[in-house]
């Protein structure tokens, strides 16, 4: 997987699931991903090692991982994405507003 694709993807697992990573691996994720910093300077930010920033990240992408595995709540997003785009072309543009409101209740 390339880099920027791994950053998004792990930007929108912990959109889903970050609630459940623990308080340290939710602000760790969340520095690295959300704001782009790096090791060094999270490590610097919160006066921890490198090594417990690198620990921290690798052990909440494990975790975030894990949640998709088990909820697929990523996998489901984007197979009900495919489905409102398809239907896109297929209804009149305030139906297809209805249909995606409706969906995005869910």
């Amino acid at each position: 997987m390339a880099e920027i694709e791994k950053n998004i993807y792990f930007n929108e697992l912990f959109d889903l699931y970050q609630e459940l990573l623990s308080p340290h691996q939710r602000e760790i994720v969340y520095l690295y991903y959300g704001l782009n910093l790096s090791l060094g300077e999270i490590a610097e930010e919160k006066n921890i090692s490198r090594n417990g920033v690198y620990d921290a990240l690798k052990k909440g992408e494990e975790a975030l991982v894990n949640f998709e595995e088990k909820l697929h709540l990523f996998q489901k997003r984007n197979e009900r994405e495919k489905k409102i785009l398809s239907l896109k072309d297929k209804l009149s543009p305030e139906n297809f507003n209805l249909v995606q409101e409706t969906l995005k209740e869910e």
